[in-house]
């Protein structure tokens, strides 16, 4: 299995009240989209893994962002951003924080939500398909302007999720730094670590721009 990987490291800062770190499957590569997505006019998308390597440095520092009925995108409410992606296999994997305190309504759908249930989505600009006349449109350039929470049934990519991770709070914190203190081997394995458009539905020949 080759894993790629691409991260912004931030500063830790236990507890705070507007980061609530996440994770999910944004997308598969090499392999046809479940559905058309917006703007594909009809037609379902490969995405190669040779467009989505040469694309993951687009994916940092974006953001994900929601619409209310969480059956699309809203690229003007954004809530989180994206700090790591990851190629490994066929699944292009994302990590980053929610905005929790300025939007609590979209960390508690996602809490109260059935495991399995949330998905994610793409947002592209300049994305070049291969051959415009084939029945499956394979990209094989594009660059990532951000990416959609919503539910899994209604991505163009079923197979994509997302998920709160666990988050230490002051006391964890606290406790972490007391077992450093008093065994250092064992502190230092329990310290946490982050690492880490609107729809588009006018297409012009081989270059577009799109929301999935």
């Amino acid at each position: 299995m080759k894993l790629e990987a691409m991260a912004v490291l931030l500063p830790e800062v236990a507890g705070h009240p507007n980061r609530t770190p996440f994770s999910g499957v944004l997308t598969l590569v090499d392999e046809p989209s479940t559905k058309p997505p917006a703007g594909a006019r009809g037609h379902r998308v490969i995405l190669t893994r040779a467009a989505a390597l040469a694309a993951l440095p687009s994916l940092l520092g974006m953001a994900v962002d929601c619409a209310p009925s969480w059956d699309g995108h809203d690229a003007r409410r954004k809530c989180g951003i994206i700090t790591h992606a990851d190629v490994e296999g066929s699944r292009l994997t994302v990590a980053g924080y929610l905005y929790a305190k300025d939007f609590p309504e979209v960390e508690r759908q996602v809490r109260q939500s059935a495991p399995g249930s949330m998905g994610m989505s793409w947002e592209l600009a300049d994305a070049h398909v291969a051959d415009m006349r084939a029945e499956i449109w394979t990209l094989t350039r594009a660059t990532f302007t951000g990416a959609a929470i919503l539910l899994r049934e209604k991505a163009a990519y079923r197979n994509t999720s997302f998920e709160i991770r666990p988050q230490r709070c002051r006391t964890l914190a606290a406790r972490a730094g007391r077992a450093e203190r008093h065994h250092p081997r064992e502190g230092a394995g329990a310290a946490f670590r982050n690492s880490s458009t609107r729809k588009e539905n006018q297409w012009k020949p081989r270059e577009k721009t799109w929301a999935r």
